[in-house]
């Protein structure tokens, strides 16, 4: 018996990639910056936005709604009025814990580095 030709060849179906999943979640500009902070505890929408000026209201409530949905983040509302709805990391995203501490110290090794450029980050 003949050996296959490379087109006749098969091979095993691709195997999910374990970056590309972790990226799905902590990818994107705000994810990363959202987890930190209710890494530290539960926090008010509110609250988010002081600690993250940049985000704009409309991204923070998306950023949050994707995060919730992928499962690392939990959302409680309060029946009072008007309505107060707390976020927390759940026991999913706190697994990502040693990730964001991870990017946040190789972040202070990137802005001392900028001390030593200049003040210009370099690409």
């Amino acid at each position: 018996m003949a050996s296959p030709t490379h087109a006749e060849e098969t091979y095993p179906p691709p195997q999910p990639c374990p970056l590309t999943a972790a990226l799905e979640v902590l990818g994107g500009r705000w994810n990363l910056i959202v987890l930190y902070w209710l890494a530290d505890g539960t926090r008010r929408f509110s609250d988010l936005e002081r600690l993250i000026p940049d985000v704009t209201h409309k991204m923070l409530a998306s950023t949050l709604r994707r995060l919730e949905s992928a499962g690392v983040v939990d959302r409680r509302v309060y029946a009072e009025v008007p309505p107060r709805v707390e976020y927390s990391l759940s026991d999913h995203g706190r697994s990502a814990e040693p990730v964001i501490e991870a990017v946040r110290q190789w972040g202070h090794v990137r802005l001392e580095h900028a001390g030593t450029t200049g003040g210009r980050l370099p690409r």
